[in-house]
């Protein structure tokens, strides 16, 4: 029997993968860049079970959201406990702070996270079962500059792993009063349509109506064309917070664009939502790579005190794809600088002491253990990339001279053993 990956996942391999993106090096370029901007922005990483407690997510994200009714993995263990397979990060951070008690010595925290996120929906291309992502979560501030920098944050860590032609679209929801007094106008609205919506937004038109703006059916988007905008309901104090928002957005040189429709997919969103998009131009889609925004109840709700917080979520699936889409980017696979070919047994204990000392010197070495033949053995070093051959005999074990092959122009230098990890160092 031939044992494969269950549908919607994949594994991520250092190469030999069909689908270029599945390569690991992608996976560490990303990866290693975004943590660079975390910390630059003085965010701390976390990290949390990738299973919890079911009660997490129905009571944060809403029992009607898209990920509690369609697309939890949901369990009882053993001991009969409801637990989930957590399939966003913000939850289980706040969860993990309230319990380390992190709060009551600290309000202000900004943390980041790389996480597997899992949603049982149709696999699709840049969706999937279980998906990777990055985020970053700031608590303890209330004041919409603090939405701005997160924004910038986020647009940052898109660009600076090779991204182009990223814009973002922003909008706020308002305070519980903004959203009490859109929800009735909305209700207005969209009841004349009632017969005519998905069957989904009939159900949510009753619990919470501003989903129905989220929906990708293409009749409900029609008819949202011409329902209220939410600005226009907006009190003084949820007005005043978007308005800093977006000029401090102007004032950091951020592309942005206000969109009326976008809200976010989960309950517990409050004021500013946004999301980043790779804008490719024409007639195609524009590609969400990135979506988040400000959740001041989140943490009261999860049993903490009140605090002001705010974060986001970036696919990283999604960005690897669309940078290499965008093809202009080279990222090149980690290759050894240096490969040993012992041709003997008693030179195979040399090259293993001499490929231990060069790496204390911080030379990546390979040595070929196979005692293959030598043609073999230096086109398996081919294979590898390898940038330099070193082939060690009796000779080379006694005078401590190894010729030097450089693999891409077939050019041989003797070098002296103790001289080879400047020599190295040097090329």
């Amino acid at each position: 029997m031939k044992y494969q990956s269950p549908p919607g996942l994949f594994d991520i391999l250092p190469d030999g993968e069909t689908e270029p993106w599945k390569q690991s090096h992608l996976w560490h370029h990303v990866e290693s860049h975004l943590r660079q901007i975390a910390e630059l922005f003085c965010f701390r990483e976390m990290r949390t079970p990738i299973i919890e407690k079911t009660e997490l997510f129905t009571r944060s994200s809403g029992d009607m959201s898209d990920i509690v009714s369609k697309e939890m993995y949901s369990f009882k263990d053993r001991g009969g406990r409801d637990l989930s397979l957590k399939p966003e990060g913000t939850a289980p951070a706040v969860r993990a702070l309230l319990q380390a008690r992190a709060f009551e010595k600290n309000p202000y925290q900004k943390v980041y996270y790389f996480s597997p996120m899992f949603r049982y929906g149709r696999p699709q291309a840049g969706r999937y079962r279980q998906h990777h992502q990055f985020g970053a979560e700031v608590f303890g501030v209330s004041h919409p500059d603090q939405d701005a920098e997160l924004i910038e944050f986020a647009y940052k860590a898109i660009l600076k792993i090779g991204l182009k032609d990223i814009g973002v679209e922003v909008n706020s929801i308002g305070d519980s009063e903004s959203r009490s007094s859109y929800r009735a106008a909305l209700c207005d609205y969209l009841q004349k349509f009632e017969s005519e919506l998905s069957e989904d937004s009939r159900q949510r038109l009753a619990v919470n109506p501003l989903r129905i703006l989220d929906s990708k059916d293409p009749t409900d988007r029609e008819i949202c064309k011409g329902a209220p905008a939410l600005l226009e309901y907006l009190n003084t104090v949820s007005r005043t917070h978007f308005e800093r928002v977006v000029s401090s957005l102007k004032a950091l040189k951020i592309p942005y664009q206000i969109s009326n429709r976008l809200v976010r997919g989960l309950d517990y969103y409050t004021h500013t939502v946004f999301e980043l998009m790779q804008f490719w131009g024409g007639e195609q889609e524009p590609l969400s790579l990135c979506g988040g925004g400000r959740y001041d109840g989140l943490v009261g709700e999860l049993g903490g005190r009140d605090l002001p917080a705010a974060g986001f979520g970036m696919g990283l699936e999604r960005c690897i794809q669309a940078l290499i889409a965008q093809n202009d980017t080279e990222i090149t696979r980690p290759v050894p600088l240096l490969t040993l070919i012992p041709l003997d047994e008693p030179s195979l204990e040399h090259a293993l002491i001499w490929a231990s000392e060069l790496r204390e010197q911080n030379i990546s070495v390979q040595v070929d253990f196979s005692q293959r033949k030598l043609a073999k053995a230096m086109q398996q070093a081919d294979r590898t990339g390898s940038r330099f051959v070193a082939v060690i005999g009796s000779d080379e074990c006694l005078q401590h001279l190894l010729k030097v092959k450089e693999m891409k122009s077939g050019n041989e230098t003797v070098v002296k053993f103790e001289e080879l990890s400047s020599w190295l160092h040097r090329r």
